[in-house]
């Protein structure tokens, strides 16, 4: 017995990797199972349910006269009409426009009461009411909100709340397991889990800056605002939209991620606002036909349309007609992706284009402008009293529009604006501004930043079957 305990003794000295076979042909039990993994979505629920909490908002139609012409309960409505009224028998009272009643997610972010939400969750509101976890109800206010991001944040009264603290999304992978907590359908603290199913998700037209991280974790209606969890439980994005045929889930569904949303949350609770840098240029793709046009060998990079005055491109010589391939040594992909990069950059922030111009090929130092000193558009959008977005084809057939029909339509109008004055009602659509065709909401910015000098704007305007010009004085 001796001899071979001698021997057991010597192979273990030669060849230790044999002590590692006798102790692995006995597995230790193991923290993998089923029961754990579950355990890991069971302890980030309890942990983040507390913070995630359910928004309510009420709406005056009186203060936003969005549409009320097309519905017959805006102030517009032929039932408001006194002349049918005396000459045509109407006997009816016109019906009073009801309150709107909208609804969302959000999540607090610090101890004092701020809450992340959607900026579509609570625009326009003209109450906020937000039911925490354990049913309290409290009114917040709107601290400030980013339509070009769809963030907001608001606030309410408090000073030793629970809450949530913002991950790394940069660091995030496609495949991992995340969590989504919501109150879809009024369903306070749901929550759903799925994977990373894609990152950097742009061009999809949900709001004008977009880097989306898309999941499966289901996203309802009223998930819009709650918080995209990892199994840490720190908050890597912000439920905003989901692709979906009946409006319910059908495994798309795309987050804000937390990176973007802490910039916005730090510049609005310290700000009240967002400000971003701004090269102040139009741009539009550039595909084959654009490509051959300017005798390019490919198709890459995009075309300048137009540069808005005295922004920092026309400080730093860029023109009309250039087409910018690089920004900083990195190639232009899309349009959508170099407007992302060039915002997330900060006002006086140096950049080094390489561009085309006329064959030759050339680089060009810019010094970033702000978005908020170069709005001209915006600012004579708001002059004017109204607001417009693209048409698509599901809005042109709701007001009557053909598939062919191109133009910017009004979504909303102030009511005592200038445009309200002349008689302009949501669901007009512009089709040319100053004798200059509008298509979509960049010709139409380009359009009004032309204008922006002049105390006159002739708007040529379709409604129904009636096409005409309206000219607007603007102080």
């Amino acid at each position: 017995m001796k001899l071979y305990s001698y021997i057991a003794a010597a192979l273990l000295l030669t060849f230790p990797f044999i002590a590692d076979l006798s102790t692995k042909s006995k597995p230790a039990p193991c923290d993998c199972g089923p029961q754990q993994f579950s355990k890991a979505f069971t302890r980030v629920a309890k942990q983040a349910s507390p913070a995630v909490v359910f928004i309510k908002v009420e709406i005056n139609p009186a203060d936003n006269d969005n549409f009320g012409a097309q519905t017959g309960q805006g102030p517009y409505s032929p039932f408001n009409d006194d002349f049918l009224q005396r000459f045509f028998g109407f006997q009816g009272k016109p019906q009073q426009p009801q309150v709107q009643v909208g609804q969302g997610s959000g999540f607090i972010v610090s101890a004092d009461g701020y809450i992340m939400t959607n900026a579509h969750v609570v625009k326009g509101a003209d109450k906020i009411e937000v039911t925490l976890n354990d049913g309290e109800v409290k009114t917040a206010t709107l601290v400030g909100a980013d339509s070009h991001t769809d963030l907001a944040i608001i606030k309410i009264d408090t000073k030793d709340s629970p809450f949530l603290m913002l991950g790394d999304s940069e660091a995030l992978e496609v495949g991992e397991w995340v969590i989504a907590i919501g109150s879809p359908f009024q369903l306070q603290a749901s929550v759903t889990v799925g994977v990373v199913s894609a990152k950097g998700r742009q061009g999809l037209k949900i709001s004008d800056l977009e880097d989306f991280i898309q999941t499966d974790a289901a996203i309802n209606p009223g998930n819009s605002g709650g918080p995209l969890l990892d199994l840490n439980g720190k908050v890597i994005g912000i439920n905003t939209a989901i692709v979906s045929r009946s409006g319910g889930y059908m495994g798309i569904g795309f987050a804000i991620p937390s990176y973007m949303a802490k910039n916005v949350m730090d510049q609005i609770i310290t700000n009240g606002s967002v400000t971003r840098g701004s090269l102040g240029v139009y741009l539009q793709p550039v595909d084959k036909e654009i490509a051959a046009a300017f005798n390019l060998s490919k198709a890459e990079g995009v075309l300048i349309s137009g540069i808005a005055k005295g922004s920092a491109a026309e400080k730093a010589g860029l023109l009309q007609g250039d087409i910018i391939l690089e920004c900083n040594g990195k190639p232009i992909k899309s349009e959508q992706s170099f407007r992302y990069d060039i915002s997330m950059m900060k006002p006086e922030s140096k950049v080094n284009l390489k561009i085309t111009r006329k064959g030759k090929i050339m680089t060009v130092t810019v010094i970033l402008g702000s978005a908020a000193e170069e709005s001209s558009p915006a600012v004579m959008s708001q002059k004017l009293g109204i607001e417009v977005e693209n048409m698509n084809a599901d809005l042109g057939r709701q007001l009557g529009y053909s598939a062919t029909e191109e133009g910017v339509v009004i979504t909303k109008v102030k009511p005592g604006s200038p445009a309200a004055m002349a008689g302009i009602r949501p669901g007009f659509l512009i089709q040319a501004i100053n004798h200059k065709k509008v298509s979509n909401t960049t010709d139409y910015e380009a359009a009004l930043n032309e204008s922006s000098q002049n105390k006159r704007v002739l708007l040529l305007i379709r409604h129904g079957k009636m096409t005409r010009f309206y000219s607007i004085r603007v102080d």
